[in-house]
């Protein structure tokens, strides 16, 4: 029995939408010949090291894993005792996307601080910033930024610098939530070294579904003493693939050539593009700086509500008619163009009720 979808169907929910960028099957159908040995004893994953070093620095390594949220508990788990607490924006993923898992399965105490972009300063860091030795008070001993960020914003390196800076200085470590790295290095015109090794990150959820993996992210220790660590945490934490090739020849793939900057680049692009046309469009009008491959923007619900027949997109906060559009490796002009259209028509009939 043969079972298929309409490939036809486009969307702006999300970047975890859209398919498997070609090259990266092509890199699965070339792992797949003969045996390798299993849990990341393979050709791929020892591969995966040499790039590490050669990207990031002599002491990164990189630690496949299934998805997302395994690696950021992970990730923040080797930074912490298990007394320790994570200082955080509100928006961030850890915090409202992830159903309790940095808590109930990492050990963890996040402390999220509000924030009007998205992005953490050394002031709203401090709001947290105290308590240490007070034995009623989780210690705030991380800090975890998100690049880009759940608003689509970007920070600078210059400004995760200042962060770093400020975070170490008080014996705080820094976790990056990178699923979207490549389109913030993308939009910037920096390297993936330059936000996160450069600038003082100590280690990162590094991303691969939404920028054209079939699965997998990956835990980018940027320490020898983080990486000791890492393989027992990732067991510990069912996020240790028994036939880790696969995800490893993926990551090559894309971090390994210039994929993931070709992807974010188009993806950034596009958003830009809808970005444009919502500029033009009366009756819509833009939230947040589109500075990545994702678009905020405010309209009346019943206009989204009918728009969403058509194309899929979220609500981002539907009492304030804030809705979010996603661009994907593979959204094309036309799909921008046939969304806009659809979206001026809705309004048109909205405003004229």
């Amino acid at each position: 029995m043969s079972l298929t979808h309409d490939s036809t169907i486009r969307g702006f929910a999300s970047d975890n939408y859209s398919g498997v960028h070609p090259e990266i099957l092509e890199a699965i159908a070339r792992a797949n010949g003969g045996h390798q040995g299993a849990y990341g004893d393979d050709h791929y994953t020892a591969r995966l090291d040499d790039l590490a070093r050669d990207s990031f620095g002599s002491e990164a390594a990189i630690f496949p894993v299934f998805n997302g949220t395994g690696a950021n508990v992970i990730a923040l788990q080797s930074l912490l005792p298990r007394w320790g607490a994570v200082i955080c924006a509100a928006s961030a993923h850890i915090n409202v996307d992830e159903n309790g898992a940095p808590e109930r399965i990492g050990g963890m105490k996040l402390l999220p601080v509000p924030t009007p972009d998205g992005k953490l300063t050394t002031d709203l860091i401090d709001q947290e910033a105290w308590g240490w030795g007070d034995e009623h008070r989780a210690q705030p001993l991380a800090v975890s930024i998100t690049q880009a960020t759940e608003l689509g914003t970007v920070y600078t390196p210059q400004e995760i610098e200042t962060l770093t800076a400020h975070a170490h200085a008080k014996g705080m470590r820094v976790h990056m939530d990178g699923s979207r790295l490549g389109n913030a290095a993308a939009s910037l015109g920096v390297s993936l070294r330059e936000l996160t090794t450069d600038v003082g990150v100590d280690i990162v959820s590094l991303g691969g579904t939404k920028n054209g993996m079939l699965l997998g992210e990956g835990v980018l220790t940027l320490h020898a003493e983080l990486a000791a660590d890492m393989k027992y945490l990732r067991k510990m934490n069912m996020q240790l693939g028994s036939k880790m090739r696969f995800i490893s020849a993926q990551l090559l793939e894309l971090y390994g050539t210039d994929l993931w900057h070709r992807s974010a680049s188009h993806s950034n692009a596009m958003a830009a593009q809808l970005a444009d046309a919502v500029r033009a469009t009366r009756g819509a009008e833009l939230v947040y700086p589109v500075q990545a491959n994702g678009v905020f923007a405010q309209l009346p619900n019943p206009v989204a509500d009918r728009l969403r027949e058509t194309f899929r997109f979220y609500d981002w906060d539907r009492a304030a008619g804030h809705v979010r559009w996603m661009c994907s490796f593979d959204t094309a002009e036309s799909d921008v163009q046939a969304f806009t259209a659809a979206l001026a028509t809705e309004l048109a009939a909205h405003s004229g009720k």
